[in-house]
């Protein structure tokens, strides 16, 4: 079974566009969303959940007011000021370090696990699909990143899929990582501007840390040519190929409006031929290595 994560270095850069158009030209796949942050491939495949499960992660201190003596120690220990003069942790400011809660000499305070999102198995018309939702300003990002590609390999595995197309987050924090680890190959979607190759160069310092094999496509690329070429003279210059480069192409802007891939709108746009080259070199390197 083989891994190709699409990832960017930066939001915005048409990552999600891409795999939904791989996913329709892929075969014997299975489609895992793992930007939990900001998910937002259903939008395109529209699914249809068949299972539903509650994600658990982190703790919140709440104070036990019939034990509690207000000595004000959980007041001077919490670094994040989260309790307030009537000793009620606001749970928006509270980072669950639980230094209050070993602390309080009355042990007034609980500190139980919270439920931060929920995570789905559902149908799709390309095939199964594993994805997530954390909720709002919830953390343990990285870890329904995790618990996403997890349960896509164990479906894999049980449906004998051969291939599994992870959409990745953007950026190079935890959940990032978490995303590209044990990955067949990744592929970093880049535009080109001066911080879409800022953020390209970090994310493929990133790859190249954790040792998993790299590729680049520019997206929009006719946009700022001058910016494209440096891209690919960086990507050159690491051993990064540059698998090709897409044109802006009002086709995929359209697509994504009707719900579709930009294969599903215009098969014959200058976009999805981009793609389509792309996508053969990808198999043809998942299938050799």
């Amino acid at each position: 079974m083989k891994e190709l994560v699409i990832i960017s270095g930066k939001g915005g850069t048409g990552k999600t566009s891409i795999v939904s158009a791989f996913a329709s030209l892929a075969e014997n796949k299975i489609l895992c969303d793992a930007d939990v942050d900001a998910a937002d491939l259903h939008l395109i495949t529209a699914p249809d959940i068949q299972q539903r499960n509650d994600f658990k992660g982190g703790s919140k201190a709440i104070i036990d007011k019939r034990f509690c003596t207000e000595c004000g120690l959980c007041r001077d220990l919490c670094r994040w000021n989260a309790i307030n003069d009537d000793f009620i942790v606001d749970d928006l400011e509270c980072e669950g370090c639980g230094v209050c809660v070993y602390f309080c000499p009355e042990k007034a305070i609980e500190f139980p696990v919270q439920t931060c999102g929920e995570w789905y198995i559902s149908e799709t018309r390309f095939g199964p699909m594993v994805h997530a939702r954390l909720g709002i300003a919830q953390e343990n990002s990285g870890k329904l990143v995790t618990i996403v590609r997890q349960e896509a390999k164990k479906l894999a595995e049980k449906n004998n899929l051969d291939l599994i197309i992870t959409d990745g987050p953007p950026g190079v924090g935890c959940p990032v990582i978490a995303s590209i680890g044990g990955a067949s190959a990744i592929l970093i979607v880049t535009e080109p501007t001066v911080s879409g190759r800022h953020d390209m160069e970090r994310v493929a310092q990133l790859a190249a840390y954790f040792k998993v094999p790299a590729m680049v496509c520019v997206n929009k690329f006719d946009l700022n040519q001058k910016e494209a070429q440096a891209i690919e003279k960086y990507s050159k210059n690491m051993g990064i190929a540059v698998l090709g480069k897409i044109p802006f192409d009002n086709a995929v802007t359209k697509s994504m409006v009707q719900g579709k891939t930009v294969f599903e709108y215009d098969k014959d746009s200058v976009s999805a031929g981009a793609i389509m080259t792309i996508w053969k070199q990808i198999s043809e390197y998942l299938n050799d290595n």
